[in-house]
């Protein structure tokens, strides 16, 4: 019976609406993409799609009137007589004329500059009309590639049967279609809650699409918009300092008022600014519609050429409020002569503006999914879609969701596989990859010739890496079970390690995952690994630099992690660790053969008889907590997905303990905590910042691997990005310590609030950083060091360097270097 007064209330609601549906043109017939339509007195509204079609549902109640609204075009009223379901409207717009000779023009005064001065004045005000609301939200979302070659570099570009499937010959065609219909419930300025409705990706019958409200909330009466970067509004507080202002024409809309039209003209190429117009409604002085460029540079993303903002807004006469009502964000992009292109559309329509929300209105969830919406049909989407599908946008559903029913049976799967798994007698030596995709399981064997694995280290001297995998997926229920075992063999020590793990993740909701594994390895005595295979690699064979101390560990662990509360996770683990002291045992090098490289003691590098530590045992035990506070998170059928709050910091609480060592003086406790923080400064950058404190406890003997170890450097190498965990010049072990410690890093990235403004070094395009690092140990003199630096260099559109000039100081003791930063070692080490 409930199902039955449910569908009978659906199709008395679908039966209340008649659907209005065309093409609108300008004069010469030429389809005007993105028009704006919507029923007058109403928040009920669609806009066309890039060949001019439209459908827009309207109630049956006498007459109505539809107002058509485009950029450069007279506004449109036609009033229609719902007469039946489908009533076809083609409509013609006329360009618009823009006159001056309404506005007194002084010579000696920009007129543009005192309507945007007003427009800021007034901003507050016509911020807050649209302070919190609720609406219905339509987005559609498609990516395009034109031109993608079979090779790069080299490489052949695999893109898998089911993607290449979506290109033709040349290598052009979407990569990805999908649509989104939901509730959004929103409050000023960061409370939102959005329900999905319905979800739909083009090829993938689990279609929960990402195209939410949540990523697409540009408001231009905020000071910045958040890009790759903070992008400043037109009418910022602080505008006049980026923008000049040009009045290029007036007209009157619909409703009588007269509407500015003001080109914005960035006084620096360089800056985190806009270009295009923007229109403002006189006496109101609100927006009255976007049309800007982003230019890719001005982002610092160098593959993104050109982004292309438009935003028209509807009048209510009724409440007086100039609210959203339609957004296209386009982009095109490109690397390698490979053409991207990108186009987001969304219209927000049946608007409500409560004075005010319940306590309980908003939650830390920010976007959920209705049961089954991703299982709505053709004829649902047909009804409530406001714009309609191009050609080629409805020849991609139909073409990939034929194709999702073949690609995804068992039959179709086991003959890609077959083909893919075959076995070559050169696969024992580089690789080989075993798949079944329908039961959703891998296979992968390294190869006794894993060449990626190869490096180098004084007490191994050349090692290489090869060993097994499988792992097994489970989409719907989250879960992952990876197994797997790794070889390592040091061709100067001769000698065979090999470890093995297994590991667990029993959902998506909470991540609760379980962990074993073991065996003998070779470890840093920092466990952070300061320094890369790679780097050291290249240190000693080029330079004669042994960097990395190393000792034999041997060990049996179990781990366990779980989020326990949102935003709060739990990590434990418990080992046995067998301790070994190793000793160089090569002194090979390809350049200075004749030096000498230091020992592979920390504490005495010219010692090469005396181990560190005397060989013992003990088992550890530690749990760490990470707290985010203000964390935001996605509910999907299928999982949890969490977002930061950038407004909070990370917090991280730990406490280890040792026990049962193979002698007492071994055993210890130890605690300690993080505070990692971003600190957005708007237009003016990022403040970064990550303060570290710690408390050893019974630790007077233990050994010197358990000492807490600090991120030093060397090698005047970087490797990441930003320099929030490493002293810069501090050698590696020089400042360990049994005792307490505090240590903080701050960097500060103008994200080129400075190095746009200063000229020929604006050429680079670059960011400045800034950085302070110190080190507060007992009965030493604190370690302190002074950054400054160039970040986002490169060539063309790859900026992966970074070069910092480091002063340090610690009793008395100063250093100067510079460091270079390589970003992509990164992702090859």
């Amino acid at each position: 019976m409930r199902n039955f007064t449910l569908f009978a209330f659906l199709l008395f609601s679908i039966s209340n609406f008649a659907q209005i549906k065309g093409t609108v043109t300008d004069e010469k017939g030429t389809p005007l993409p993105f028009v704006s339509i919507f029923e007058e007195g109403t928040y009920r509204g669609t806009t066309s799609n890039e060949q001019g079609q439209y459908q827009l549902q309207v109630k049956e109640i006498g007459s109505n009137r539809i107002v058509f609204q485009y950029l450069g075009f007279k506004t449109q009223k036609i009033t229609v007589s719902p007469d039946s379901k489908v009533i076809t409207l083609d409509v013609k717009l006329q360009e618009e004329s823009f006159a001056l000779n309404e506005v007194v023009i002084d010579p000696k005064n920009n007129p543009a500059n005192a309507i945007i001065k007003n427009a800021i004045a007034k901003k507050k005000e016509n911020s807050d009309r649209t302070q919190r609301y609720t609406a219905d939200f339509y987005s559609k979302g498609m990516f395009k590639v034109k031109d993608l070659p079979k090779k790069i570099l080299g490489q052949k570009v695999d893109l898998g049967p089911d993607m290449a499937a979506n290109l033709d010959s040349t290598g052009s065609g979407i990569l990805y279609l999908s649509e989104t219909v939901s509730k959004i419930t929103f409050e000023k300025p960061f409370k939102l809650k959005e329900k999905i409705i319905a979800s739909k990706i083009s090829g993938n019958n689990r279609g929960y699409s990402y195209n939410t409200a949540a990523l697409s909330t540009y408001d231009f009466y905020d000071n910045t918009l958040d890009f790759d970067v903070k992008m400043i509004s037109p009418i910022a507080d602080n505008a006049f300092n980026y923008y000049k202002y040009k009045l290029e024409g007036t007209f009157y809309d619909d409703n009588n008022k007269q509407i500015y039209k003001i080109k914005i003209i960035p006084k620096r190429d360089k800056e985190p600014v806009f270009e295009g117009y923007i229109y403002i409604v006189d006496d109101s002085f609100a927006i009255y519609a976007i049309d800007l460029d982003l230019k890719g540079y001005r982002m610092k993303n160098e593959f993104t050429e050109t982004m292309s903002l438009t935003q028209s807004f509807s009048y209510n006469s009724k409440n007086k409020i100039w609210s959203k009502n339609a957004q296209t964000l386009s982009f095109t992009a490109g690397v390698f002569g490979i053409k991207f292109s990108g186009q987001f559309n969304y219209v927000y329509s049946n608007y409500e503006f409560p004075s005010s929300f319940e306590k309980k209105t908003f939650g830390n969830e920010i976007v959920s999914f209705e049961a089954n919406a991703n299982k709505k049909d053709n004829a649902f989407w047909n009804e409530i879609r406001p714009i309609p599908l191009t050609i080629e946008e409805s020849n991609d559903y139909v073409k990939k969701d034929s194709l999702l029913t073949i690609r995804t049976s068992k039959k179709y799967t086991d003959s890609i596989d077959a083909k893919n798994n075959k076995f070559k007698v050169w696969d024992i030596l580089m690789g080989y990859d075993y798949k079944n995709t329908f039961k959703k399981y891998s296979f992968n064997y390294q190869g006794l010739l894993n060449i990626s694995s190869l490096s180098f280290n004084t007490v191994q001297g050349f090692n290489l890496d090869s060993g097994f995998s499988f792992k097994k997926e489970n989409e719907e229920e989250g879960k992952t079970t990876t197994i797997g075992t790794t070889f390592n063999y040091g061709f100067s020590d001769e000698r065979f390690r090999a470890t093995g793990y297994f590991s667990h993740k029993f959902n998506n909701i909470n991540y609760a995952t379980i962990g074993v594994s073991g065996g003998t390895k070779v470890a840093q005595f920092n466990s952070a690994e300061p320094i890369t295979k790679l780097v050291n690699s290249v240190s000693s064979l080029f330079f004669k630099d042994n960097y990395m101390k190393l000792y034999n560990l041997e060990y049996a662990q179990v781990n366990y992690s779980q989020n326990v509360l949102n935003g709060v996770n739990l990590f434990a683990k418990v080992a046995y660790e067998q301790r070994k002291p190793l000793f160089n045992t090569t002194d090979y090098s390809f350049f200075k053969r004749d030096d000498l490289y230091s020992s592979n003691n920390p504490l005495d590098p010219n010692n090469f008889t005396t181990a560190p530590f005397d060989q013992h045992h003990l088992f550890k035990a530690g749990i760490n907590a990470r707290i985010d506070f203000g964390n935001k998170y996605i509910s999907r059928p299928d999982g949890r997905y969490n977002f930061k709050d950038d407004r909070y910091p990370t917090v991280t609480l730990g406490f280890e303990k040792a026990f049962g060592g193979s002698e007492k003086k071994y055993e210890f406790e130890r605690i300690g905590a993080a505070v990692q923080y971003d600190l957005n400064l708007n237009n003016k950058g990022i403040l970064g910042m990550n303060f570290r404190a710690g408390k050893f406890f019974n630790a007077e003997n233990i050994a010197f691997i358990d000492y807490r170890h600090f991120n030093g450097n060397q090698t005047h190498i970087g490797t990441t990005g930003r320099y929030l965990n490493v002293f810069n010049l501090m050698p590696y072990y020089a400042n360990s310590t049994n005792d307490s410690y505090f240590e903080m890093h701050l960097e500060h990235n103008d994200k080129g609030y400075v190095t746009n403004k200063i000229p020929l070094l604006n050429l680079l395009k670059s960011t400045m950083n800034i950085g302070f690092h110190s080190l507060a140990i007992p009965d030493r003199k604190p370690y302190t060091e002074l950054t400054v630096g160039l970040d986002n260099l490169g060539f063309g559109k790859f900026k992966l360097f970074r070069i910092d000039y480091i002063h340090s100081y610690q009793g008395g003791i100063q250093q100067n270097g510079v460091v270079f930063g390589l970003k992509i070692l990164n992702a090859l080490d």
